[in-house]
């Protein structure tokens, strides 16, 4: 029998270590990890936009007994414990309610993440002709590395509105047979001059342009016939005109299926898992909560990466008037001040990535307060910028509480922050919710490679997420 010193038996009682979630998972629970990890790879092929992130979104729930709260408002079904509604905002960010036993002004129990992530726009007149070369011109969306996006096969995901009045979906890019898009870059021949400048100058915002097609329409009395052939193949296929793009939505993302990383297949490499990484796990674990003691709520919101901004992000009043409209078919008598308590008294997690820990950048992390793959779910208490500008800062008593409710449910959990001090930084809407007076903490995956093309995860904190949030729901 070992002989364990009194100093060893002090140092276990009194010091703190970082547990690996593969370190302790028995055989059950890694084939239950893994059987998750292909549904969330599954979500991420079909979510690579807002727009395609909703609608999985709600079909999901629809499958799971949700209904919209446009059928409960027109029937004027009183909610009752367990019910279950979900509320569509635009096509682009969604909500889900489970009801729970105690009354909504007693607070909520709310995790929200966002479904926009980084990527290029087409413009709204984006179609141009230049030395026998179509292109399409392009404005980048979020913060992005521009030089990551050229020679990528890219596919192009959008929404046309017709002057009539139809709606199209597009896909071009995704399916085996169809035809990618590429962005050029120089050759490193003709590069010098290129390769002096900055990392940010090398690439152009305005040199994001998409090669798109170069057959010229057989009729030489024409001028520019590679745009007459690509436009005259459009509306063959489609039914479109040059007009509809300036009132489309055209989103231009990588190309192809998520896939495995690692010879272990213990990672994802994909596009947009910040943040449909939490979006994914935080939907799966309100879809397993039957009757919560507070109502639960799965928040999907847009825009959070050009700054909440609009009427499809956390800054709209949507979430506030969905709760409204709940309390409205609850209650005898509507009051406002039942609303402001029921933001009031909620507790939220703020379901966001941010930056693993590096060993090829480790200058940038403090490895002390980095969060590392395959560690857990992560808690921020702060993001912000630099001196905290612009954080949330989560005090003491509900880290606490969030502290507890992992530990009394085994989940693999661990701190974290975006990088060293005068790095850089970054945001959520974690401050937009506690702008109500809600109790709030970001909380998420980390990752590496944020706001690349493909972005890395582990399987293992994949997995994690969905049991820390699965438990904030059912405390």
């Amino acid at each position: 029998m070992e002989n364990i010193s009194m100093g060893r038996k002090l140092q276990e009682r009194l010091s703190h270590k970082w547990r690996n979630v593969w370190e302790v998972l028995d055989d059950s629970k890694r084939e239950e990890l893994f059987d998750l990890n292909e549904e969330y790879k599954d979500f991420l092929d079909k979510s690579k936009t807002e727009r395609e992130g909703t609608k999985e979104i709600i079909k999901l729930a629809s499958e799971n007994g949700f209904i919209s709260i446009d059928e409960v408002i027109e029937r004027k079904i009183r909610p009752v414990p367990g019910m279950k509604i979900y509320g569509n905002n635009k096509d682009k960010s969604v909500v889900l309610f489970v009801i729970g036993k105690e009354k909504l002004e007693k607070g909520m129990n709310i995790i929200g993440s966002h479904l926009d992530a980084p990527r290029l726009d087409l413009k709204q007149y984006p179609i141009y002709e230049e030395d026998n070369f179509l292109l399409l011109k392009t404005h980048y969306y979020g913060g992005i590395k521009k030089y990551q996006w050229v020679t990528l096969p890219l596919a192009l995901h959008g929404v046309v509105i017709k002057s009539n009045g139809e709606k199209i979906d597009i896909v071009i890019g995704e399916d085996e047979k169809d035809p990618v898009f590429f962005i050029t870059d120089l050759l490193p021949h003709l590069a010098k001059d290129q390769m002096e400048k900055k990392m940010s100058e090398g690439i152009s915002g305005e040199g994001l342009n998409i090669l798109f097609g170069s057959i010229p329409y057989n009729d030489k009395d024409i001028s520019e016939r590679v745009k007459l052939n690509v436009l005259n193949i459009l509306n063959e296929r489609y039914g479109i005109v040059e007009e509809d793009f300036t009132t489309a939505e055209f989103e231009v993302v990588p190309s192809g299926k998520s896939r495995d990383v690692g010879i272990d297949r213990s990672m994802i490499g994909a596009y947009g898992q910040d943040d449909r990484v939490c979006v994914f796990t935080s939907l799966k674990a309100i879809l397993d909560i039957e009757v919560p003691t507070k109502t639960a709520v799965a928040l999907f919101v847009d825009k959070e990466e050009i700054g909440s901004v609009g009427n499809t992000s956390m800054e709209s009043k949507f979430f506030e008037n969905m709760v409204s409209e709940l309390i409205n078919l609850s209650e005898e008598e509507y009051s406002e001040i039942m609303v402001k308590r029921a933001l009031a008294n909620s507790w939220v997690l703020s379901a966001d990535t941010l930056a693993g820990f590096d060993p090829n950048y480790p200058e940038v992390l403090d490895k002390n307060n980095s969060p590392f793959i395959g560690n857990g779910i992560t808690i921020v208490k702060y993001t912000g910028v630099r001196g905290k500008g612009g954080s949330n800062d989560a005090n003491s008593e509900y880290l606490g509480k969030i502290r507890n409710i992992f530990n009394d449910n085994e989940v693999v959990w661990q701190m974290g922050e975006l990088g060293k001090v005068d790095q850089g930084g970054g945001g959520t809407i974690a401050y937009i919710l506690a702008n109500y007076g809600m109790e709030v903490v970001d909380c998420g995956v980390p990752l590496l490679s944020v706001h690349a093309p493909y972005e890395i995860a582990s399987k293992a904190d994949v997995y994690m997420a969905y049991r820390g949030y699965n438990a904030f729901y059912r405390q």
